[in-house]
């Protein structure tokens, strides 16, 4: 198992974090009982809208905020990770952050790993990156 795998699938280092490319996280997660998804960062109606397909939420999503961390809390699965790309600047950013760290808490109290990654190519994001890159 890969050090990158080992740390995804720890939940008590689950939160949200930046990354430069895609392609290692979700090499590292291929094999693995981790639920994966590709998120693309729109405004908020698209976004909420993406990540509820990309999760396949229950049909009573309401597309808001307090319904976004309600399904994010009540997932199935051994763990979770989303890579979030495209990410802009803004309001809406910084709601998606503070719900995404409540959700990665209440996860990992639970003992369920749940990562949150921006995908940030010029590493503009003022989140801690996933991993050291070479």
């Amino acid at each position: 198992m890969g050090k990158l795998l080992a740390r995804l699938q720890d939940a008590s280092r689950s939160g949200v974090y930046r990354a430069r490319r895609a392609d290692e996280i979700m090499d590292a997660v291929k094999d693995s009982k981790l639920v994966r998804a590709r998120i693309r960062f729109a405004d908020k109606e698209s976004l909420l809208r993406n990540i509820a397909a990309a999760l396949d939420f229950p049909s009573w999503f309401g597309h808001n905020w307090d319904a976004l961390e309600d399904c994010l809390s009540d997932l199935p699965g051994e763990g979770h990770v989303l890579l979030i790309e495209n990410a802009k600047a803004g309001d809406d950013l910084g709601v998606l952050i503070d719900v995404l760290r409540s959700s990665a808490s209440s996860r990992a109290a639970r003992g369920k790993p749940f990562f949150a990654v921006f995908i940030d190519p010029a590493r503009e994001l003022e989140l801690p990156p996933l991993f050291t890159e070479k």
